[in-house]
């Protein structure tokens, strides 16, 4: 049996531009969004998605207890 954590906390931080951004912000605010990251710009649904696919595919078959980290390089409670 595995179990499969998905938190939403890290992500929530750094959330990745999508279209309620898009739509809930101003120009100025969607030009600065996720430039204070260490990547320098906000991720995209598109890089933020497999991460969550993984654990559930069989190309995770062999992993058990590891934290995948998509948050741009952003140090989050450490």
């Amino acid at each position: 049996m595995r179990c499969l954590i998905c938190s939403p906390a890290a992500a929530s931080l750094i959330p990745p531009r999508s279209p309620l951004i898009v739509a809930s912000f101003s120009s100025d605010e969607i030009k600065a969004f996720g430039q204070n990251t260490p990547m320098g710009r906000a991720g995209q649904p598109n890089e933020v998605a497999p991460a969550y696919l993984y654990p559930a595919s069989d190309d995770a078959s062999f992993v058990t207890g590891q934290v995948i980290h998509v948050n741009g390089g952003e140090i989050i409670g450490g």
